[in-house]
């Protein structure tokens, strides 16, 4: 499903026109992008959680030469979904 699919499927489940559901998603997207941003979790209740997570720095190695590499530590999210999401999944 992409964006467009989801913005009609918003928009006819909560009767908002497609421009209105557009906006909803992309302040949905904007508001979980600056939390996480911030290092800050996200939880919604039934679905799942945004979790930010830290990546160790590591060696790897570089496909091209075959050389060793060191990457870097990092963060990175992760979600994990919430009880009915997977019930959801799973019929």
């Amino acid at each position: 499903m992409n964006k467009k699919e989801i913005v009609a499927e918003i928009a006819e489940k909560t009767g908002l026109a497609q421009k209105d559901a557009h906006a909803f998603l992309d302040g949905f997207v904007a508001v979980v992008k600056e939390a996480v941003g911030k290092g800050n979790d996200v939880s919604i209740v039934d679905f799942g959680q945004f979790c930010v997570t830290e990546r160790a720095a590591r060696m790897a190695r570089d496909f091209k030469t075959g050389k060793p590499m060191e990457v870097p530590a990092m963060k990175s999210v992760k979600f994990k979904a919430g009880k009915s999401l997977k019930e959801a999944a799973n019929g």
